[in-house]
């Protein structure tokens, strides 16, 4: 049997991040930190799965988040910047531009490929006096009075004062301890794939909101953009078995011309949507972070930096709890992290699911009175400078 202060259950961008970022905690206070990974990763320098060719949106506060964490000079070598955000509906007048100029920034965000962002994490884990069991998993978590015991698929056995669950909520941990999910389903998909477009895209994101579900599209490398098109069922198995042609003419369709012409499409992936949280996101001595936590619609593309910011909270709590020489993970520990998490939490997954559900409505009447505000919201300087500055990560 071993043992470690912090079990990081995941080596995904989030778990991989977490464990970044308790970099200075491990020096100053001798922390030990392991992580365990399914993947099989003998190093971490081997690509975990999560790692492909999808793309995320960083908002501008992640970047700095990233940059406090010595990692974004690198990061930013392959960041392509987002500098405006264009929001429509098609078929009726009216969108929004939001725009670096309204706050004084060189960026909104970033677009940042899964693949790149994942190679610099472990590059700089590879740095870092972290433990790594992969291929490795948890197939059964104990509560102990002083922590959890984890129980490995390899034999060992794990004893940690603070278990993180970073694992995507696909291995049922959370279900061992009772915890459920309430889930709200939207009855829509994600297709997600890269296409390139016949001009430049100098910066600028699209949301268009269309009555079958958003279409959304983020800047990449030159005239290359991700593209991110909500479908329903039916119409998402059509869509996946068109020939590249005929996708890239509905796409046109679906999204006019506002981009340029849609010229090539690369391979094409789906995952149904729903919003799901955790009834509980932290016990004594446990945390649950990322999409274990909380999984959202792409629509504002806001996932990936409320996890972000639940690990800047959760270092931040260890580190206040280490100074003040209290025992790790113990529950008031806990209380304070989930205090400081259900606020941004709550305001990012209401912002996300209205969106879904405003848009989503087709009567005529809320259609133009969408369309008005939108007018309205591009022509009042200051609710679009709030507007921008949450997008951005830079208020809570």
């Amino acid at each position: 049997m071993s043992h470690t202060d912090i079990a990081i259950i995941g080596g995904g961008l989030v778990g991989a991040s977490l464990a970044c970022a308790l970099a200075p905690l491990i020096e100053r206070h001798g922390l030990t930190v392991t992580i365990i990974e399914p993947a099989g990763l003998s190093a971490p320098t081997t690509p975990q799965p999560s790692f492909d060719d999808r793309s995320s949106a960083i908002a501008y506060g992640s970047a700095r988040y990233f940059g406090a964490l010595g990692l974004w000079p690198a990061m930013s070598e392959r960041a392509s910047p987002i500098r405006t955000i264009h929001i429509s509906q098609r078929g009726y007048l009216g969108a929004t531009r939001l725009s670096h100029r309204d706050v004084g920034t060189t960026a909104l965000g970033y677009v940042l490929r899964n693949r790149w962002m994942g190679h610099v994490l472990q590059s700089h884990l590879a740095e870092l006096p972290v433990q790594w069991l992969s291929p490795d998993s948890v197939e059964t978590i104990t509560a102990q009075s002083t922590g959890y015991r984890l129980t490995l698929a390899s034999g060992k056995t794990l004893d940690t004062h603070l278990a993180v669950m970073a694992d995507g909520g696909r291995s049922g941990l959370k279900q061992q301890l009772g915890i459920e999910d309430d889930v709200t389903p939207y009855h829509q998909h994600a297709l997600i794939s890269n296409v390139r477009l016949s001009r430049p895209h100098q910066g600028t994101a699209f949301e268009r909101f269309t009555p079958e579900g958003p279409v959304a599209l983020l800047p990449l490398d030159g005239r290359e953009m991700a593209l991110v098109w909500t479908h329903e069922t039916e119409a998402l198995t059509r869509a996946m078995s068109l020939s590249d042609t005929d996708f890239l003419s509905a796409l046109q369709a679906r999204f006019g011309d506002r981009a340029g012409r849609f010229e090539q499409v690369g391979k094409r992936i789906s995952y149904p949507l729903s919003l799901k949280q955790a009834r509980e996101q932290v016990r004594g001595h446990l945390a649950i972070l990322g999409n274990a936590a909380h999984s959202l619609h792409p629509v504002a593309g806001q996932g990936f930096n409320l996890a972000l910011r639940g690990v800047a909270d959760l270092c931040a709590e260890i580190e206040a709890t280490l100074n003040a020489s209290e025992a790790l993970g113990n529950h008031a520990m806990m209380t304070r992290f989930e205090a400081r998490r259900a606020r941004d939490r709550d305001q990012i997954v209401g912002f996300s699911d209205g969106l879904v559900r405003l848009f989503g409505v087709t009567n005529s009447l809320i259609s133009h009175a969408r369309g008005l505000g939108l007018i309205g919201l591009n022509v009042m300087t200051p609710a679009r400078r709030a507007l921008t500055r949450r997008a951005m990560g830079l208020e809570r």
